[in-house]
């Protein structure tokens, strides 16, 4: 969770001025997260801080008054939501000139605190710095600290056909994304691809393996058998977060005999997972696209919580 500039940016650039709705702080439950975001403009809106009551009437509030402020809010009868706590917003209003304005890593300003930095936020943006971590979303001191967002889990999807399509609209507004969509030609991609997608075009798509992040995760789904395995006789050869293939079983005991043939040990290629997704969703793209992003949600989920354990 961060910041998210190129998003604001885009926003801006469409829209003039935008609104942005950010949750600074929480006390109890609340239906979202410190550092929860919508960005509100005119005629619509984008993100959420939860849905409800509370972010009708901050939506409302921002066309109505667009003004910069903090505002708190009990989450309970008087707004008919039953979290039963209390969540701080921060409204604030962006046009070109304010988003010049704005640092590149970490948005730390003043909300209702004093102009000058406090040193408790020095402490927490240097301690930062020195770890080379970023730092949470906060509110200390009557002021905000966000970390401007970058996408930390690099994606490759291989193939641009139906299933592919319907992966990248599943996974791209999943936040922490960065998508890498190969294909052989750039026509077969659409023609207007959303934020955090870079698409690539290649005769021989293969040949781009070596350039992927070791970290990536890599979805296999081109038009072709032929370009299916020698991907993954290339991925083989280079390291990986998570591999996998869509296909059936027979198709998956053709691969692993023919990359074994190619000299791929049987331990090695288990590290390929096909099929992908949950089979007894069906067949529909967009059913395998959920099935797929699902997966990989939980496996985020699995190594969030073994990092947990070892820390």
């Amino acid at each position: 969770m961060g910041f998210d500039l190129e998003e604001l940016r885009a926003a801006v650039a469409a829209h003039g001025r935008v609104t942005r709705v950010v949750i600074a702080a929480i006390r109890g439950s609340s239906p979202r997260e410190v550092g929860a975001a919508m960005l509100v403009w005119e005629t619509g809106q984008s993100g959420t801080i939860g849905g409800g009551t509370l972010e009708f009437q901050a939506a409302k509030a921002a066309r109505s008054t667009p003004s910069t402020g903090v505002s708190h809010h009990a989450l309970g009868p008087d707004l008919g939501q039953c979290c039963g706590g209390a969540v701080t917003l921060l409204t604030e209003v962006y046009d070109a000139a304010a988003l010049a304005a704005l640092d590149a890593d970490v948005i730390a300003r003043a909300t209702d605190g004093p102009a000058i930095m406090p040193m408790s936020v020095r402490r927490v943006l240097a301690g930062a710095r020195a770890q080379g971590m970023a730092p949470a979303p906060q509110l200390l001191d009557g002021w905000m600290i966000e970390p401007v967002h970058r996408p930390t889990r690099p994606i490759w999807i291989w193939g641009a056909g139906h299933v592919g399509r319907a992966l990248v609209q599943v996974l791209a507004p999943l936040p922490d994304l960065a998508i890498t969509w190969v294909d052989t030609a750039a026509t077969r991609f659409p023609e207007t691809l959303a934020p955090g997608v870079t698409s690539v075009s290649a005769a021989k798509p293969a040949a781009l393996v070596p350039h992927a992040p070791t970290d990536a995760e890599h979805l296999i789904l081109t038009y072709s058998h032929t370009l299916d395995l020698e991907l993954c006789h290339r991925l083989l050869g280079h390291e990986f977060a998570f591999a996998g293939l869509i296909g059936s079983k027979t198709k998956w005991a053709r691969f692993r005999s023919r990359l074994a043939a190619l000299g791929h040990a049987g331990g090695r290629i288990a590290d390929i997972t096909c099929p992908i997704g949950d089979p007894s969703l069906g067949k529909h793209p967009q059913m395998i696209a959920i099935g797929v992003a699902a997966a990989l949600m939980r496996s985020d989920q699995t190594r969030h919580a073994k990092k947990d354990v070892s820390a």
